[in-house]
């Protein structure tokens, strides 16, 4: 697999990632249904992003903290969910789902008929697998197992580590992947909780995809460490004959890339002893709501950005203007 052209990673405009649309890209609507704390930062997020209007914010609860922000930066708002999504006037261009997996199969029913680009959060394992460095950001028209209009984004591990384990496959032998993750338990969810089978199974089936190596393992902790721990990820690997400098130089020149649309991310130490080959990553979050130890919210999130930005310019390189512009939508 190789690096995808359409991941450009300079924009105008000075947010938390770094997106593709050009001078003169219309705003494109786009929603977000969930309101926790993956929902707080996309919101803040597409604030600062010039080429997304946020439209709609939908959550179950009324009183949640995440409709509060949204509408203390000027956002519409409701506690209907999936139907105040489907109510709304007409298709957003881009919907994020930051919910569950769960609940992500039966959005993805509903909302598949609207030709709305669809943006998973969740380990659901139903679209498109897309890490920007990789895959680039555009999921193919007519994929199959669920169809390119559904982007899916692995989850906060596949988003550190997939980069880096792609990487390895493609220069060296590759027989064995383990990937651990830990994130601190103040950001890990009632969504992250009832996901963690989803999440062991759509993170190991990402490394085998983008690596090729069937022989893997992917594990989440959750840390209940005082003060809370900053999010890392350590990929092992089993790589006969490797030297530990050809490694880290493979290791840095993915994190360099990683920068560019999520700037927490740094390789903080790297080995190789015999056969063993160890990774650790961590990534700090740069965010307006967000601690500096939620890095796992911020990678995947900031992944997310990049996706509907590059969409809104794919979109103006089509000619079309995007729904904000032909409904009224503004910030």
């Amino acid at each position: 697999m190789t690096l995808c052209d359409d991941m450009t990673t300079t924009r105008p405009g000075a947010t938390g990632s770094a997106g593709s649309a050009g001078p003169g890209t219309a705003p494109i609507s786009v929603a977000v249904i969930g309101t926790g704390a993956i929902g707080q930062d996309l919101v803040s997020k597409i604030h600062r992003s010039p080429v997304l209007a946020c439209a709609l914010v939908a959550g179950r609860n009324p009183e949640s903290a995440g409709l509060r922000h949204a509408a203390r930066l000027g956002y519409p708002t409701s506690a209907g969910g999936i139907d105040a999504i489907l109510a709304a006037p007409a298709p957003f261009d881009v919907v994020f789902d930051a919910t569950n997996a769960m609940s992500h199969a039966e959005h993805w029913r509903l909302l598949r008929p609207l030709g709305t680009l669809l943006v998973d959060l969740t380990p659901s394992k139903i679209g498109q697998m897309v890490v920007p460095t990789v895959t680039g950001t555009g999921a193919p028209a007519g994929a199959a197992a669920g169809g390119g209009r559904n982007v899916n984004l692995v989850s906060c591990g596949g988003q550190a580590s997939i980069p880096v384990v792609h990487a390895l496959a493609s220069r060296f032998p590759v027989q064995y992947i383990e990937v651990v993750s830990t994130v601190a338990s103040t950001v890990a969810g009632r969504a992250t909780r009832l996901n963690l089978d989803e999440y062991v199974a759509t993170t190991q089936h990402a490394i085998t995809a983008f690596s090729g190596v069937r022989d893997r393992k992917a594990i989440l902790n959750i840390s209940p460490a005082v003060p809370p721990a900053t999010f890392r990820t350590a990929v092992h690997a089993i790589i006969p004959g490797v030297l530990a400098e050809p490694v880290r130089a493979v290791a840095d020149g993915v994190a360099a890339r990683v920068r560019a649309f999520a700037p927490g991310y740094e390789v903080i130490a790297c080995t190789a002893t015999g056969d063993r080959v160890t990774i650790s990553l961590e990534v700090t979050a740069v965010s307006d709501v967000l601690p500096r130890y939620a890095g796992n919210l911020d990678i995947i999130n900031s992944a997310a950005i990049l996706v509907a930005e590059q969409h809104a310019a794919r979109l103006g390189r089509s000619g079309q203007p995007g729904r904000s512009a032909r409904t009224g939508v503004r910030r």
